[in-house]
């Protein structure tokens, strides 16, 4: 029997050819969310949902659409799905980790540098046409060279991240609700320390935690004053993690000396205090966005869907 699949967001044509071509498939070609009551209704007689983390998949989306089969996120975080839901109602979810890996670690890279160099700044001042002549102490930023690096949250993109960090001869501290193994630790030269020391021992601290109950606001206004007044934070994880209002008080007070941002606590909002800094370089949830990796990621979602949908067991499932 044919299936039925929803395609809720803009998805590349290469994806969606992956899909048999008897099997029916329904594509809302937009990057806007749809509304709860309107993805319920296009729901209605579909097998599987592929859908980007704009999309909030949770009870009421079950309950009403039961003949949902699979959720393939088009993402490697999951928080826009309730999978307690989903696992009560039979429903599988799949995400799209790996394909990712090394591209948001390099961009958390990216923030990194231009944070502690001012780029953003420099480039600012550049085309205003401010530079009239050399300065002693134009823009002065912070070193990377040499100093230590603090990896909040172990997993893949915080080990790539890590790997990064020999290149700049940078101690590597970290934190995790798991420890890694020791080989894992000897190969990419990190230890294993507190969350409280890792945030004042670290020059850098890049965030790479799945946001969870307890992982929401991990960055509030006592770890933040823990932070060495020299320090640059680094979030291209997920928005909630940092308290947001806690770090425009620290940026703007100079509990820190600087951010690097990719993502908010409510995108595509961003805190309003945030806007004015010089002191932090704001992105939008562009850590992923490569063409190969984007490409990747929705080819992943796609095979996870059709996986399921033949019986056959997800390549990448959440749980």
């Amino acid at each position: 029997m044919a299936k039925s699949v929803f395609i809720s967001n803009v998805l590349p044509e290469e994806a969606r050819r992956l899909v048999p071509r008897e099997w029916a498939v329904e594509y809302n070609e937009t990057d806007i969310p749809l509304s709860k009551a309107e993805l319920i209704r296009r729901l209605q007689g579909k097998d599987g949902l592929v859908c980007h983390i704009i999309s909030t998949i949770d009870e009421e989306v079950f309950a009403a659409c039961s003949g949902l089969k699979v959720v393939a996120n088009v993402a490697v975080g999951f928080n826009n799905i309730d999978v307690a839901a989903a696992s009560r109602h039979g429903v599988v979810v799949t995400n799209t980790p790996d394909v990712l890996t090394e591209t948001t670690a390099d961009f958390a890279w990216t923030l990194l540098m231009a944070a502690a160099r001012r780029v953003v700044e420099a480039d600012r001042y550049a085309r205003a046409g401010e530079w009239k002549a050399w300065k002693w102490d134009l823009l002065w930023g912070a070193d990377v060279y040499g100093k230590p690096l603090g990896v909040m949250g172990f997993g893949r993109i915080g080990r790539a991240v890590a790997r990064r960090a020999s290149g700049f001869n940078m101690r590597v501290l970290y934190h995790d609700a798991v420890r890694a193994d020791a080989g894992a630790e000897r190969e990419l030269g990190a230890t294993f320390v507190a969350k409280e020391r890792l945030l004042a021992d670290a020059d850098f601290v890049t965030l790479h935690t799945n946001l969870t109950a307890e992982t929401r606001h991990l960055i509030d206004e006592v770890a933040l004053k823990r932070m060495k007044k020299t320090a640059i934070l680094v979030n291209a994880a997920r928005g909630p993690i940092v308290d947001e209002a806690a770090l425009v008080r620290a940026l703007r007070e100079g509990w820190i000396a600087g951010a690097g941002l990719d993502v908010f606590e409510e995108e595509p909002k961003i805190h309003p205090g945030l806007l004015p800094l010089q002191n932090v370089v704001l992105a939008p949830h562009i850590a992923s966005a490569s063409h190969d990796t984007r490409t990747g990621m929705a080819m992943l979602a796609v095979r996870n869907c059709i996986a399921v949908l033949e019986g056959k067991p997800p390549i990448t499932p959440v749980r």
